[in-house]
């Protein structure tokens, strides 16, 4: 039987300690998002974050990342491999395979024949080695002059739920905090009447995988550190609107009855998530004032909604999440991350890659141009990218004008814009079959390290102390890219 001093000290968490040392810090929590006058220092966006400040200048203020969620065929769109046309049908060399494991789809071809990309591609000298598009892209290669391409991603992760859940939280088994909560854990929002993380789906046209809410949740970070799911329609955030019946001055007076209840169980049980549960219910309530400015195009120029593409005005296209993006961002929201489905291309690619591409490629290039015509593409870090890549061989039959590609975590391509990335570059390379990295591998957990050091923050001192060790969003891992950054 413990001792009950030992048993006190073993119920007392980190912040638990520190809530009980500055009792009441729930109510000057609430007081100070009810009255901005109650203190006399006024707090900077920075202030709100678990950092206090970034640990050094940051280069990006905000991410917009664009996830391109099924894992999109690098050789068709960015890695240009014009020496596999020689290649059509052969067996892939034993040499260039290796002993890679494959998924359960192809694991039983008694083939893997190599097919290459239909598509052709043009090349943007924007330096020595130039940027290869496929013709797939026609209007992200008009801004290629703004990308840094990088060819020599890879992971681990060879089915998609282990994949993109590594690349939204650093772990493949869902339940860590994503990257957005960890963002806004340390940094905070700079918008108090909108969260400082959140999230749009898109439906593309081909093949879907499920997305769900455990991608952009906080984990063991406090709650009010998850995505807030923008969603297509009437009512963009579930329970935001007052019931029938309810005007504006009645909400808040129950907020008021209700915050001052969770105070006393703040008080009595030290349980942080009472008070998040605080902060959640008033960002609520002004987001019921936000929201509908922030859906509202009306002030977009014609210019501005022609250039996003036909869809920019139907909610839950990959156009009109583009255009709320920027707009996310314009007002200070610190993590944007859209999800657009459709990329899992296992038959049939070439047709389904080239609608999945034209429903995405002006609306991308349009966000790009857009900050860059507002001023905020240098603050802005924009990132596009799937979970892993696509096979040089074909998944099922292969023909001179129809292949599939199966799931490929060696090597996969991302392209990034502004925030302190470097402009109008191709990084890293891979062999001639766009199988293995021979030049510059980066792993997702450099991917995570390299964003935060953008963002100004070493992500080694990015930590939250749960169940007994620190734990970050790059583990026990992760360098810095130095060679892509601005």
């Amino acid at each position: 039987m413990k001792h009950p001093v030992e048993e006190h000290l073993l119920n007392i968490s980190r912040r638990q300690f520190f809530g009980k040392m500055a009792q009441g810090i729930g109510a000057a929590a609430l007081g100070s998002l009810m009255n901005n006058n109650l203190f006399a220092a006024p707090q900077t966006p920075f202030e709100r974050g678990f950092l206090g400040s970034p640990h050094f200048a940051p280069k990006a203020k905000r991410v917009i990342y664009l996830f391109q969620h099924g894992g999109p065929a690098q050789m068709d769109i960015f890695d240009y491999k014009p020496g596999l046309s020689a290649q059509f049908d052969k067996e892939i060399p034993k040499s260039i395979r290796g002993d890679q494991r494959i998924t359960g789809m192809t694991s039983g071809q008694s083939r893997l024949p190599v097919a290459p990309s239909i598509f052709k591609f043009k090349k943007y000298d924007n330096n020595e080695d130039g940027l290869w598009v496929s013709e797939l892209y026609p209007h992200t290669a008009g801004i290629a002059k703004e990308l840094c391409v990088v060819k020599s991603l890879f992971t681990e992760q060879i089915n998609h739920e282990p994949g993109v859940s590594f690349l939204q939280s650093g772990h493949q088994l869902s339940g860590r905090p994503s990257i957005g909560s960890w963002i806004s854990y340390g940094l905070g929002s700079m918008n108090e009447n909108l969260p400082a993380f959140v999230v749009m789906i898109s439906e593309g046209k081909g093949a879907s995988q499920n997305v769900t809410s455990r991608l952009w949740g906080s984990g063991f970070l406090p709650s009010e550190h998850q995505g807030v799911n923008l969603r297509a329609g009437n009512e963009p955030v579930l329970f935001l609107n007052d019931p029938n019946g309810i005007d504006r001055s009645d909400r808040r007076r129950m907020l008021d009855l209700i915050a001052s209840q969770n105070q006393l169980e703040a008080n009595a049980s030290l349980d942080p998530e009472v008070i998040a549960r605080i902060s959640q219910y008033e960002m609520a309530y002004r987001m019921q004032m936000a929201v509908p400015e922030l859906t509202d195009f009306s002030q977009e120029s014609a210019e501005t909604l022609d250039m996003y593409g036909p869809h920019v005005k139907t909610p839950g296209t990959y156009a009109y999440n583009c255009l709320m993006a920027r707009r996310l961002a314009e007002r200070g929201v610190r993590f944007v991350q859209l999800y657009h489905r459709g990329w899992d291309q296992h038959q049939n690619l070439p047709s389904t890659i080239s609608m999945q591409c034209d429903d995405s490629d002006q609306p991308q290039a349009a966000l790009v141009k857009d900050l860059k015509r507002l001023g905020m593409l240098d603050d802005t870090l924009v990132i596009w990218g799937g979970e892993f890549g696509r096979t040089t061989y074909s998944q099922g039959v292969l023909t001179k004008e129809n292949y599939g590609r199966d799931h490929h975590p060696r090597c996969f391509t991302m392209w990034f814009a502004g925030g302190g990335t470097k402009p109008g570059i191709s990084y890293g390379k891979t062999d001639d079959y766009s199988y293995n990295i021979v030049e510059n591998p980066v792993h997702v957990h450099d991917l995570h390290a390299t964003l935060l050091h953008l963002l100004g923050i070493d992500h080694e001192r990015l930590t939250y102390r749960y169940q007994g060790r620190d734990f970050r969003l790059t583990d026990v891992h992760g360098h810095i890219v130095h060679d892509i950054l601005a």
